[in-house]
């Protein structure tokens, strides 16, 4: 029985898969984006590829496995990508910041294939479906850790946790869904710094609200990679002698 989640390869090389794959995977979310799902053919895929219709059939059994592995691939990018940005930072307000931050990066990053998830997730087998409603949650998990851990903390007020991380989501996504209006009035650090001054400094404590204007301050308001403060700086220079 097949795997849901298994797309067969008659190459046997890892290395060309992930090569092939990728540039295939890239031709048809910017046609399954501009044109839908069920109009576009594995010959324009092909032609926008850049390769043989002969040849995606190597890598791909059909137009379904295409689509599957375009949603997997935005969804594991937010999944890998949002944990290492949070490296090092330890206050829970600063967690949730850098992961919205870094969510709406990715976003900005993979527009297309963000957009594509929203049209076209309903299109994919319904197992299928299962697996990508899984992988989104799993970053939504990652967003509401950091929300409880600014309750434990004191830094916010108690919320419904669930509801607000979803809130949190649809933001990000909206700056590719509705990129087409929002840009004429943001750049990506200034709309990543009004949805933090709308959807969270409202739900923060005094002492949460200090946490996030220091981070600010650093950030120049999320326009330049935050750094460490200054007294984990030297706390890190102490042990290292």
């Amino acid at each position: 029985m097949k795997l849901p989640g298994h797309v067969a390869s008659v190459v046997t090389d890892a290395r060309l898969v992930e090569e092939r794959r990728g540039q295939i995977l890239r031709a048809a979310v910017k046609l399954f984006s501009d044109n839908g799902y069920y109009t576009t053919t594995i010959s324009q895929i092909a032609r926008e590829a850049g390769v043989s219709t002969g040849l995606i059939y190597q890598y791909f059994g059909d137009k379904d496995d295409i689509l599957f592995l375009s949603l997997k691939l935005v969804l594991e990018t937010y999944e890998k990508e949002i944990p290492p940005r949070l490296e090092g930072v330890k206050h829970p307000v600063e967690r949730l910041c850098m992961a919205l931050w870094a969510y709406c990066t990715i976003v900005d990053r993979l527009r297309e294939a963000t957009v594509l998830a929203y049209r076209s997730t309903k299109s994919l087998r319904a197992d299928r479906r299962a697996l990508v409603k899984e992988d989104e949650s799993r970053t939504n998990r990652l967003l509401q850790a950091c929300v409880r851990a600014c309750i434990a903390g004191g830094y916010m007020h108690p919320v419904n946790e669930y509801l607000l991380v979803y809130q949190y989501v649809a933001f990000c996504h909206a700056w590719a869904l509705k990129h087409w209006a929002l840009r004429a009035r943001f750049n990506l650090g200034k709309y990543v710094a009004e949805g933090i001054g709308l959807l969270v400094e409202p739900l923060l404590t005094a002492k949460g609200r200090t946490a996030l204007a220091a981070m600010r301050r650093r950030t120049a308001d999320f326009t330049r990679e935050a750094k460490p403060p200054a007294r984990s700086r030297r706390a890190r220079r102490s042990s290292a002698h």
